[in-house]
């Protein structure tokens, strides 16, 4: 799915997700034979459950090196 159904489907903006692009917590697929960033299930949930650990608290800093460091 495109970035704005991916947005929708996880509950936050679409500049919310072109953030958390920017800062590495999320890769989106880029097929070869298609133009644009596009977003399977397992991202959608990773946004989600990054949206939410923000929102309890957690810093997008500390997200991230956890997230790197189990990866």
């Amino acid at each position: 799915m495109r970035l704005s159904q991916a947005a929708q489907a996880a509950g936050v903006s679409k500049q919310t997700v072109e953030y958390y692009c920017m800062l590495g917590l999320v890769r989106p697929l880029r097929p070869p034979h298609r133009r644009g960033r596009f977003f399977d299930a397992g991202l959608v949930k990773r946004i989600a459950l990054i949206h939410r650990l923000n929102a309890s608290g957690y810093t997008l800093r500390s997200i991230r090196e956890t997230y790197l460091r189990h990866r």
